[in-house]
């Protein structure tokens, strides 16, 4: 059973029973993508290092990049 049918039993069920809705799969991913990206910036600092920036870590991607001619 995927996640999408289990959720529409659960709507279903919850629409006869008068109880919330459930939150739809996938709803929170990115939330919990994000904590755990902090977490690991939080982690490193703890450890004497850096917090790197995602954005900071991707400019340095492309400007160290050797381009070919």
């Amino acid at each position: 059973m995927t996640a999408t049918s289990q959720y529409l039993i659960d709507t279903y069920r919850a629409s006869q029973h008068a109880t919330p809705m459930p939150p739809p799969p996938g709803r929170d991913d990115m939330a919990v993508l994000r904590a755990a990206r902090s977490y690991q910036q939080f982690r490193a600092v703890l450890d004497g290092g850096e917090a790197s920036h995602p954005w900071r870590a991707a400019l340095r991607r492309l400007l160290t990049r050797p381009h070919p001619c």
